[in-house]
Order: C-alpha cells, then structure tokens, then sequence
C-alpha cells in the first residue's frame, strides 16, 4: 500500500472549497478524497491513483480502475495502464454489486475530526455530513449569512462569461432568492399576511454537478425536457423523469431542476432544439450542472406561521388527493429493521406502502398504513422515486426515519370490507376543450399552418402513415403522423409530413377521438376511391434555422431512431406552435390552510417588445401545496385562474390574482410532454 494522501486541516475549509459529498477539499474534476479507518485491501485499489476504488471500472482484460481515472488516462492513450493492451472505454463495464457494495462498507472518518469524531461506512458520509455533522452544519450556516450571488447570474440570463463565473466552482453552491429577478416572474418565497404585511422568507436553491455513468453510449438519460431561450421559460427545464430510466436509478437530479451545463457546454442563451442535441450525445459518461429548489428557509420565528399541517390535518383537502402526514419512526438500534414492504404500481409514478411486517417497527407505531405513497424520507424527494432508492435512504439512516406519505382520503380500515383496489385510485383527470374566452395566439417565433391533401387511389392502396396520439393518451395529444412510409401514396404526394396533426379525413372530424377509434376511421376512409386529409403543420422559427444549418448527423439525433418509427415523438416546442382551439384543458386545484406560498413561478404575460406571451409553470418549490399536489410540471401553460382567462394579462394583473386566494385556487392548465432525451 502506498502512503495515504495528506488531507488539509479543518480549520482551513471554507464552504466554497469544500467537496458536499466527501467534505474535503479537492479539485471538482478529482476523484473524492477519505481518510480510512483500517488499511484496505489491495484488490480493492486502483492501480492509477493507489487509492481505493471509486466507481469502479473492469477492463476486458481483468483490471479495475476508478472511473474517473480510467477516463482521464485513456482521453491521451488508448491502452491498459497495466499490461498495456488496446482498450477502450465503452468496452469497459461496472464492476459487480459484491465489489461495489464491498468498497462502500470501507470504513471512514468524518473529515471534520477536530469537531466530530465520528467513523462510518463510506457509503453513509455524505448523509452524516449533510445531516448529522456539527462542523459542516456551521460551515454551511455561515455561508448562507454571507451575500449570494443573485438568481440571474446562477441560472445565466446575463452573458456567458457572467455564469462562468457564477459557477467557476462545481461543487454544490447555494444560493438565497428573495424577490422577483426578471419580468414577468412570480416569486413564490413573497405571501401577503393577514394584515397586508409582506412576508418574505428566503427560497433556497443550490447549483449542483451530477455525473451520470451508462454502459451503452446511446442511452437515454430518461429526462423529459421543457424551456429554452426560444421559449417564454428561458431555461431549460426537467420536466419529469422517466421511471425506471438512467435518471430515475441515479436519483440525484428532480422535476423542476434547471440544466446550466452538459459538459462543460453552457445551455445558457440556446434554443430548445440545440439544447436537446447537447443533451442527445452519445457518450458514456455526462456531467450535468444544475440548478435545484431546495424549498423555503424557515422565517423567523416571530412572523413564522406553521408550514405543514398537523398529521390529523390535511394541507390540501381535495377529495381527489389525500392527506399529507408525517410519521418518525425511532430504531432501537441502527440495524433494526423497520417493517415494511414498499412497491411502486404501474399506473401511478412513486413509492407506495404494501404491507407492514407483524410486529415490526412500522407496524407497533401504527401510523403508517397499506397503500400510503411515499413522498419523502429523510428530506429526501420520492415523488418520482423508486423501492430501491427508497430502501437506500432508509438503510444510511442512524436512529431517526422521517416519513412524510401521502394517503387518500377514501382508503378504508385495514380488513374493512367493500373498498377494491380499484376503487383507491385517484379518478382521471376531467379534459374540456379550450373554451373560447380562454383563445390566444402562440407564443413568439411559433406558428403553424393547415394543409388539405386531395387524392385519387385504388382502394387497396393504403395511405402509408402511421399515427400516435388521442383522447385516451398521456396529456390528450390530438392525432398526429408518427412516420409516411415510401410504399404509401401520402408520400409520393410528399406534402403530408411526420408531426402532422390530423384534423379530419373526407369530412369526418378526428380531433375528439381515441387513437383506436382513429385507427378505425382511417383505415374505413382509406378503403375510398379518393381521400380528403386535413391537417396542421407547425413551425418554429429557431428549427427552421438549425435545420439549415445542421449537419446531417444533427438532425439524426434530433429526428431519433429510425429502426422503430412508431416511437417517434414531437419536441416540446412542436405542440407550442398549434392553434389553441384544438387544445384541450383541465382544472387543477391547489388548497392550502395557511399564508404559504403556493409553490410555483410562472413567466410569460403581456410585454411591450414581445406582445402577448401566455403563461407558463418554472419552478415549482418542494415542500409547497403545489409540489405535494403532484399535477403541476414545469412547462404547463396558464389559461385561466379561477375561471378568469389570462389571455390579454400582464404579470402585474396575474401576480394580485393569484395572491388573493388564500386557501384555494383553481389553475386551468394545458400540458404538453416534454421532449424525451
């Protein structure tokens, strides 16, 4: 074994030098430094940097490296650092489970040892110093004291030299907003009390690097994006993130998470289209630095005003959606199990409560039940998580597990009878089609435009596309082309295009219908001598010029897969461009019991050098009635606002509005999914 590296003393960390996840103090782009507490084995030690293995990586010809080293060392030569045989990296693979989970039980101490004097697996080090260390609580504490820099420079509306600087240094930053930063913007930290005085409680959001390791180069990340400068949000935004996915099995990156790198490629100041081909690239590992909400630091506690509802209370009494409680269990021990059997279910995202074991922990407390779903634990969002993930936090707690769960309102007893599985489930949501008050133009720099294609075919002929889309789909997409196939006349016609919305054919209205009733109607109409198709083409003024100006392999990645057309799916901004009359809404409705805020930001609005924008979701602020909801995403368009329509409003007409409801507010929103990367 080789001498250990010498750590700097404690007493010379600051917050800004110091590493969020091994607390020392390291280059962003080095591997993570620990003290451990025994000598480690050396078949556990990576023969780069004689330290032992993070990430580790097995070569084809049998050696194991960490992954940052590995990749550092073959960016220059392209051979085993050991026996010097041809290698590269997407031929290696992560090691096995057993060798990872045998480096994570490596024991560490606390890099703090002048003030704590602790020793704890590696795996649990991060949560001892983001949760339990003394030394580190302080340090961040006095950071927060000091000025941040403001919302702007960390999210990039100044230049690129501006949020270079903002974010020189890639560990985790974080950062106080408290006002309004652009026009248009709704600050939700800012609630009106009782007596008309302002109550400002700081929103606290952090920049943070997330590193993403896949085997397959071309994998999806798993990220539904929305945003970009073409776009009223200007940033770029996670959406959702895709269950099951790369994403989703990491667990680091959040609905709502703003992306300023991929990298080291600023996606400050670029259209959506643009941003999508960063974030497409085809390598093995890619480095994301976001911006994350981390929710609202208390108030003082003279103007504090209860955050939650007590656990026989429901911050949000929707029939719909249940009652948000709070469970602490308490371990006798760091090892005692507690008891529970966690599943997610196929038609809900999240973590759900299946069954607690006779005589465990869970159970003897008794506040937990069967069907609860798990919205956090420990402060840790599981809105869109998984068992597994769930069962991690769980394991790298100490003494005290935090649970917050949602349960809905009409689950019956355990061992009552007459309630099914079936009935437990939250009721579809109820679409209407955009009322005409409610009409307005698209947003800047998108249009679309109709085309009726007339022709004259033999009946056996088909019309050669295929489509996606319907009433019964996710967001109630209308009826749009996936693919035009060379053997069919649609595309010796050439003038329908993948992305097409179908209106009608031969007079018979498609736009209400379900994707089989569609299926039904082409295909009797197609059987005709002669077919009329009416359709709607949009456009977007920044992909008109990318595709100019794109290469070949560009638009490939844009366009996707071609092997599997009927995958093929529109970016965000496709659906932007539609005309609003074949839009379709719904109610969602927001409850609180107190002067919080409601948890979300809005931009768009009318403005003298733009015109009229609509409305969008940004942000929406964890631990608020709008995230514990669930419904909102980042990207929903604003129609109106307890029946009001938005159409013709500027901020300052929509920000009193929504101030004024204090314990209910009906948002009629339109979804569109965001794009798929």
């Amino acid at each position: 074994m080789t001498e250990p590296k010498e750590f700097p003393p404690a007493g010379g960390i600051t917050w800004v030098r110091v590493c969020k996840e091994c607390g020392q103090c390291h280059d962003g782009r080095d591997s993570h430094l620990f003290e451990y507490q025994d000598e480690v084995d050396d078949e556990l030690v990576c023969h780069i940097c004689l330290q032992p293995l993070l990430q580790p990586m097995d070569t084809p010809c049998g050696h194991t490296y960490c992954f940052q080293c590995l990749s550092t060392f073959l960016h220059d030569q392209d051979f085993c650092p050991v026996d010097r045989q041809r290698l590269q990296l997407q031929n290696c693979r992560a090691s096995s489970l057993l060798v990872r989970n045998l480096l994570d039980k490596l024991a560490v101490l606390c890099p703090f040892h002048s003030e704590c004097q602790q020793s704890m697996q590696r795996c649990e080090l991060q949560p001892h110093l983001h949760n339990r260390c003394p030394a580190f609580r302080r340090l961040r504490e006095e950071a927060e004291r000091k000025k941040r820099p403001s919302w702007n420079e960390l999210k990039g509306s100044k230049s690129d030299g501006d949020l270079a600087d903002a974010k020189s240094t890639p560990i985790t930053h974080t950062g106080q907003l408290s006002g309004p930063s652009e026009p248009g913007l709704v600050n939700p930290a800012f609630e009106e009390g009782e007596d008309d005085t302002p109550l400002r409680s700081s929103l606290v959001a952090e920049a943070t690097v997330v590193e993403l390791l896949r085997e397959d180069p071309d994998e999806d990340l798993g990220l539904r994006i929305v945003g970009g400068k073409d776009t009223p949000l200007g940033n770029i935004v996670i959406q959702e993130i895709v269950r099951d996915s790369l994403a989703a099995r990491d667990g680091k990156l959040a609905p709502g998470d703003h992306i300023l790198e991929v990298n080291d490629v600023s996606l400050a100041s670029i259209p959506h289209i643009r941003a999508i081909t960063v974030l497409r690239q085809s390598c093995s590992r890619i480095r994301l630095t976001v911006m994350q909400e981390k929710g609202f630091k208390p108030r003082p506690e003279h103007l504090a005003q209860p955050s939650a509802s007590p656990p026989s209370q429901s911050p949000n009494p929707n029939q719909n959606h249940g009652t948000i409680i709070q469970v602490t269990l308490v371990k006798r021990e760091r090892s005692e199990p507690l008891g529970i059997k966690l599943i997610r279910k196929s038609e809900e995202p999240g973590v759900f409560i299946l069954d607690l074991l006779p005589g465990g922990l869970a159970a003897k407390d008794g506040k937990l039940r069967n069907n609860d779903k798990v919205l956090g634990i420990n402060g840790q969002d599981l809105r869109h998580g998984t068992p597994e993930s769930a069962a991690q936090i769980i394991q790298a707690c100490e003494m005290r597990v935090n649970f917050v769960v949602m349960r809905l309102p009409d689950l019956s007893e355990e061992g009552g009878e007459g309630q099914s599985r079936g009935s437990r489930r939250v009721p579809e949501p109820q679409y209407f089609r955009r009322r005409s008050e409610y009409l307005k133009e698209p947003p800047l720099g998108f249009s679309s435009q109709e085309k009726t294609v007339s022709l004259k075919k033999e009946p056996r002929h088909s019309l050669g596309i295929t489509i996606a889309g319907g009433r019964d789909c996710r967001c109630r997409l209308p009826v749009y082309i996936t693919s035009v196939q060379p053997v069919g006349c649609l595309h010796r016609d050439g003038t329908i295009k993948t992305g097409d919305v179908l209106l009608s054919i031969n007079g018979m209205d498609l736009t209400h219908l379900t994707y089989n009733e569609a299926v039904t109607i082409l295909k009797t109409q197609a059987a005709q001598n002669t077919v009329t198709l009416q359709v709607i083409q949009t456009f977007s003024e920044e992909e008109e010029q990318v595709g100019e100006s794109s290469t070949r392999e560009d638009m490939d990645t844009l366009e996707g897969p071609k092997e599997d057309d009927i995958n093929w799916a529109p970016l965000w901004t496709h659906w932007l461009g539609l005309p609003s009359y074949i839009h379709w809404c719904r109610d969602i409705m927001l409850m609180k019991t107190n002067s919080e805020s409601w948890g979300f930001s809005i931009v768009g609005g009318y403005e003298e050098s733009r015109g009229q924008q609509p409305f969008f979701i940004k942000t929406i602020v964890p631990g608020t009635p709008a995230h514990f909801d669930g419904r909102l995403k980042c990207g929903d368009e604003i129609v109106a606002v307890n029946g009001v329509t938005t159409v013709g409003m500027n901020n300052s007409s929509l920000i009193p509005m929504l101030k004024l409801q204090k314990n209910k507010v009906t948002l009629t929103v339109v979804s569109w999914p965001g794009s798929l990367v």
